[in-house]
């Protein structure tokens, strides 16, 4: 894949994200700072002048699409286009319309368009799943003690954290576009089940207002991954291949693995303390564990590594899915 392919499509990513109109104020400097960050000279596109571009309308989308000339990167965008809206959220009306307006300009079939359509809402409107496990007589009345204390070990806990972590630093590994997007939704999953743990029932949109006031946007997540793997070649041959086999390393592996720990561990000190943390407390508490996990990160490559030469890419995405 060239560079001037690299850009169409990370600008049709750009033109995604941006297509609802709504994105607030915190997502806009997320996908502004991803922008910066993926604007390497001389080896990756200029992605913050695109980022410019997209953001003042100067982008013409049947100009963009002109330049992928194979019929794989066409669907490629398409598919990355669809995990961009489907990113926060399923696709809201305006979202749809661009995605219909980007399958004429590409000159994509229904079948195709509606195989991807269908995999990312699957995953965007997955269901969260309890975690209720059994309560001991010991743990129960030390509960009864402390109403903030979780009804399950704190180390458990912080296994299951460390294990989501390194599912998503392998996930991050593959290269199907809807790998990175399952990385999202499990991120979502844990935050539900640490708060579950704490007593606290809890819907998408007051987990995705958490992660969006830790600084974490999910929009900018998405398109930093795939930035990330367009970049390093991880997605050049494999468009329409959601969940095709293991792709080779890329380099954000830590990313993945140090925002889901960090998000893990924030989960469970913002329900211990019965959810009284201020906005800017969750902000630099959020980004002190980050920078302690993208530390911690070099203790698990091997693990990370090890889970993604064996991780059922089928398996992750129902789990993500709710399957």
């Amino acid at each position: 894949m060239t560079v001037t392919e690299q850009r169409s499509l990370l600008t049709i990513c750009l033109m995604a994200a941006f297509a609802d109109g709504m994105k607030d104020e915190r997502e806009r400097d997320a996908i502004k700072r991803v922008a910066e960050t993926l604007a390497a000279p001389n080896e990756a596109p200029q992605l913050a002048s695109v980022y410019q571009e997209v953001l003042l309308k100067r982008v013409d989308l049947a100009q963009v699409a002109a330049t992928l000339s194979d019929p794989a990167h066409r669907q490629l965008a398409y598919e990355l286009a669809v995990c961009v809206c489907d990113a926060d959220g399923t696709a809201n009306e305006a979202e749809r319309r661009f995605l219909a307006d980007l399958k004429e300009t590409l000159g994509l079939d229904d079948p195709n368009t509606a195989r991807a359509n269908a995999e990312a809402d699957s995953i965007a409107d997955a269901p969260l799943a309890p975690l209720d496990p059994p309560m001991s007589p010991a743990l129960a009345a030390s509960r009864s003690l402390a109403s903030n204390a979780p009804n399950v070990p704190e180390s458990e806990l912080d296994r299951y954290v460390l294990n989501h972590a390194i599912v998503n630093g392998a996930l991050e590994l593959l290269p199907q576009s809807l790998a990175s997007m399952a990385i999202i939704t499990l991120q979502i999953k844990l935050v539900y089940r640490i708060g579950k743990a704490y007593g606290y029932e809890l819907d998408k949109g007051h987990i995705r207002e958490f992660i969006a006031t830790a600084g974490v946007g999910l929009t900018s997540q998405y398109v930093e991954q795939i930035g990330r793997k367009l970049i390093g070649g991880l997605l050049g041959g494999i468009a329409g291949g959601l969940g095709r086999g293991l792709g080779r390393a890329a380099t954000g592996a830590a990313f993945s693995f140090a925002s889901t720990y960090a998000l893990g561990q924030l989960a469970k000190r913002y329900y211990a303390g019965g959810r009284q943390m201020s906005p800017e407390l969750l902000r630099q508490t959020y980004e002190s564990l980050l920078s302690q996990a993208k530390h911690l990160q070099g203790q698990y490559l091997s693990d990370i590594q090890q889970k993604a030469r064996t991780l059922d890419v089928g398996q992750a995405l129902r789990e993500a899915a709710g399957g």
